[in-house]
């Protein structure tokens, strides 16, 4: 995520979380409320009506923006190791299982069992698709999100050793969904590579608001400088053009951020972003189709910077990628029960 060029304004020195480890516990025994508290306070910076007052301009990391300034990553079939580091294989294996090389998950065709979130529909949206480096026509179609034009998907961005954040999106969001089905939910991928390109992010919007569900969680991974480190969760601005309109998803949609960057800080020990959101590990967006159209409790969640060595390491490893399913699943789960 860049914030070099002319529409663009660096953003403001990040208040950090303090007192790390210790934090990282009390937010994980937090009640939801406290946590929503803290989050919303730290976030908004004593803005006049209790939203953050800043929305960052467009990254070039996510699904369906625009991205000139962000490095694009490369088709995987052709792109070998970075020859200035050693490539770090991703790790598959470590942790629960995540999904067969099928891309089919282990709880793929088998009812939910009952639990705590029985009855309650969860969608996610892996980001981006490892086959839209061979359908750069087709992803670059405009498609309206309301209150203007985006490409229909981007290819994503991938570490310097190449491994891509589609790869990392749909293995997480197996996890994910393996988390989230023990506690009972009927959970729904918006693919599950099983498609030559997208969804489009348009598409992807109908999908959660024709499941209906109760939650929709989109992953991604970012694509920012080295030493640009830690997580961020988007939530949808106040938006209202064309198809778009976010007002009855605004609040919901927060809470469920607020919930979600908590739980998955307590779960992974990831930092809050040093270079978005002033430490909050929230960001607020008005630019993004798969949140515009959305008409239901929908955010994005930034794991990490996938340009960032430190970043990699985590990103690539199935141990970490297990505590990020935990995580972001305690999240949903908080925000489902409450």
């Amino acid at each position: 995520m860049s914030y070099v060029g002319p529409d663009s304004q660096p953003p403001r020195p990040p208040r950090r979380f303090r007192s790390g480890r210790a934090l990282a516990v009390s937010l994980a025994v937090l009640a939801p409320a406290t946590l929503a508290g803290y989050l919303v306070h730290d976030a908004t910076d004593g803005t006049e009506d209790g939203k953050a007052a800043r929305t960052l301009p467009p990254s070039p990391s996510r699904s369906d923006r625009n991205a000139p300034s962000k490095p694009t990553a490369k088709d995987p079939s052709e792109s070998p190791a970075s020859p200035s580091r050693t490539p770090r294989k991703p790790d598959t294996e470590s942790g629960e299982p995540g999904g067969k090389p099928d891309g089919k998950g282990s709880s793929a065709g088998r009812p939910a069992p009952s639990g705590p979130l029985k009855g309650k529909v969860v969608v996610i949206d892996p980001g981006h698709n490892s086959g839209n480096f061979r359908h750069t026509a087709e992803i670059n179609r405009q498609v309206n999100i309301g209150t203007h034009s985006k490409e229909c998907d981007t290819t994503g961005t991938s570490t310097d050793n190449g491994y891509t954040e589609a790869q990392f999106t749909l293995d997480l969001a197996h996890r994910l969904r393996d988390a989230l089905h023990r506690e009972g939910a009927t959970v729904r991928l918006t693919h599950d590579g099983d498609r030559p390109f997208g969804p489009c992010v348009d598409e992807r919007a109908r999908i959660g608001n024709a499941a209906r569900a109760d939650a929709v969680v989109s992953l991604h991974a970012d694509g920012s400088a080295v030493g640009n480190r830690g997580f961020h969760v988007i939530l949808p601005a106040k938006v209202r053009g064309g198809a778009a309109d976010t007002s009855g998803i605004v609040g919901p949609s927060r809470d469920l951020g607020e919930r979600v960057a908590g739980t998955f800080l307590a779960a992974t020990g990831s930092a809050p972003s040093n270079y978005v959101g002033g430490g909050t590990g929230l960001d607020v967006r008005g630019d993004l189709g798969g949140l515009n159209l959305s008409k239901v409790p929908k955010v994005f969640i930034e794991c990490g910077n996938m340009r960032d060595p430190k970043d990699e390491a985590l990103l690539t490893s199935g141990a970490w990628r297990q505590k990020a399913a935990r995580g972001i699943s305690d999240g949903i789960t908080s925000f489902l029960r409450r």
